[in-house]
């Protein structure tokens, strides 16, 4: 009888030392691919761009400069992309 009794108890370690051990693996591969995850997460899409202005009827070069600095003040406050600003800038010029 003591010998069965030792064996139970040496199963029940080994077995509760390779559940603890399963635990802690499964418990560092989820941290590990959250880590990967984040960096590939991609970045929510920027809001779409504001149009710009419709050019007023008698359109003259004082307005046109106008609206070219505000549309750079937008590129450079982040709103507009570069090709957004591109585009704009070439429907307001012509």
């Amino acid at each position: 009888m003591p010998g069965l009794l030792r064996g139970v108890a040496r199963t029940a370690v080994v077995a509760g030392t390779a559940t603890a051990v399963s635990n802690r693996v499964s418990r560092r591969q989820a941290g590990r691919w959250a880590q990967q995850e984040e960096p590939q997460a991609a970045p929510p899409p920027p809001p779409p761009a504001p149009a710009a202005p419709p050019p007023p009827a008698g359109d003259d070069m004082s307005s046109k400069l106008d609206q070219l600095q505000k549309l750079g003040e937008l590129k450079a406050q982040g709103l507009l992309t570069e090709e957004e600003f591109t585009q704009q800038k070439s429907r307001l010029l012509g």
